[in-house]
């Protein structure tokens, strides 16, 4: 019997079985792997295919029941697409914390680096500036920020839980933690490459520069300098700032501020997407100008939902999950199929042009981030590509009835049921 034949005998008689009202077992039910051999624990025979007397680490195994036990659709392989900043070594300091993932530990994650950050109230990043461009979500908290643009324009600002900011390239800033519980935020970098634990900063330049040219520069003895940190803070604890109007005030500038602010209320965004499953907001150079090289989509997923299967064509996605329990299936040519679980902390990337899917697993909302190296969100539909072809084509193409056509979403939902 040939794999399609194979494979239309076992849908056939799932579906005998369940008109009959008959319980359909896993393996009736299944598809199995439509290549061959099949894969997945349905189509094992012997039991001990499913045991594993090996050395374990449970705690570990349990996390990813998708990678311990696949889906049998899944097939060939591909590179790892899951990461996680639970399992990044944390930088602490006095004034708080920071860890990162970037492509020297997550290989695929070629286009965007991912900063995890804790400032203590007070706590400062000192001044500093990187050679690429800064998008930042506020998790938690409050932060005082401060950059000046190439005009000389400044701009200090305070940003709460689902603010976003960002710093083009080579543009100097602050960030510093204030209110009672100090802050928490995520940062994204243009390049894979990036780390924050290699920035430019303020007080290695000052003590690396001789004091001659320093007094020279500032127009102040060389004494003044006599007392300048000789290695970086990086992170240390300062005093909490006062009113956000004084620093303001004494940061102004006659050229007034940067034509673009530099920070948006994702978290306070109109939904572009609404449906029973859930609602998607984005916030890029359409609605946030200043942000030319990174888009972003804030997820929510209700329990029982499923962000549709779609991909993005212009643009590698690299996700940050917030809140929740999510399950994600990449396809690939080959074809390839790889299914992995997500929890809170974890890092998913997801190559341009790739399907995908994401659902929610858990019996809380799923919350997640999609962060794309461009200008501007795009993806394609899978639904809304097949009710927006000619139907003769699509139903002569995966054999299925008109009626069946019929009951797919139209015009993208994003996130289903709709």
């Amino acid at each position: 019997m040939t794999n399609m034949s194979r494979r239309r005998a076992m849908i056939g008689a799932a579906t005998a079985a369940i008109a009959a009202g008959v319980a359909v077992t896993a393996k009736a039910a299944s598809f199995g792997n439509p290549d061959g051999p099949g894969e997945g624990a349905i189509n094992a025979r012997n039991p001990q295919d499913l045991t594993d007397p090996g050395p374990q680490n449970p705690a570990l195994a349990n996390q990813f029941p998708s990678i311990q036990n696949p889906p049998a659709t899944d097939v060939n392989g591909m590179p790892l697409y899951w990461s996680s900043f639970n399992t990044a070594h944390k930088r602490i300091q006095n004034g708080g914390w920071a860890r990162e993932v970037t492509q020297s530990d997550f290989a695929i994650s070629t286009e965007i680096s991912g900063v995890n950050m804790r400032l203590s109230a007070g706590g400062i990043r000192e001044m500093h500036w990187h050679q690429q461009a800064e998008w930042a979500i506020m998790l938690d908290g409050n932060c005082r920020i401060t950059t000046l643009d190439e005009q000389g324009r400044p701009s200090v600002q305070d940003v709460k839980a689902g603010d976003l900011w960002y710093f083009p390239a080579g543009l100097p800033h602050s960030l510093q933690g204030i209110g009672s519980t100090g802050a928490e935020f995520l940062i994204a970098f243009d390049n894979g490459t990036a780390s924050e634990f290699n920035t430019l900063l303020l007080t290695d330049w000052i003590a690396h520069t001789p004091l001659d040219v320093l007094a020279a520069n500032f127009g102040v003895p060389v004494e003044a300098f006599r007392n300048i940190p000789l290695h970086n803070l990086w992170i240390f604890q300062g005093k909490e700032p006062g009113a956000l109007a004084a620093d303001q005030r004494a940061a102004a500038s006659k050229k007034g501020p940067p034509a673009m602010p530099v920070i948006f209320s994702l978290a306070g965004s109109k939904y572009v997407r609404q449906t029973r499953g859930g609602h998607v907001q984005i916030a890029d150079s359409t609605n946030f100008p200043i942000s030319k090289t990174i888009a972003a989509a804030l997820v929510t997923v209700h329990p029982g939902g499923i962000r549709e299967m779609h991909w993005h064509p212009n643009a590698d996605e690299w996700q940050y999950y917030i809140k929740g329990k999510g399950r994600v299936t990449v396809f690939d040519t080959g074809p390839k199929a790889l299914t992995a679980d997500f929890g809170s902390g974890d890092i998913g990337y997801v190559r341009k042009g790739l399907g995908h899917y994401v659902q929610n697993m858990g019996d809380t909302d799923l919350i997640f981030l999609e962060v794309f190296r461009s200008d501007h969100f795009a993806e394609v539909s899978l639904s809304d590509w097949l009710t927006h072809t000619p139907p003769e084509m699509v139903m002569q193409t995966l054999n299925i009835s008109a009626e069946t056509l019929a009951q797919f979403p139209r015009d993208r939902p994003d996130v289903m049921p709709e």
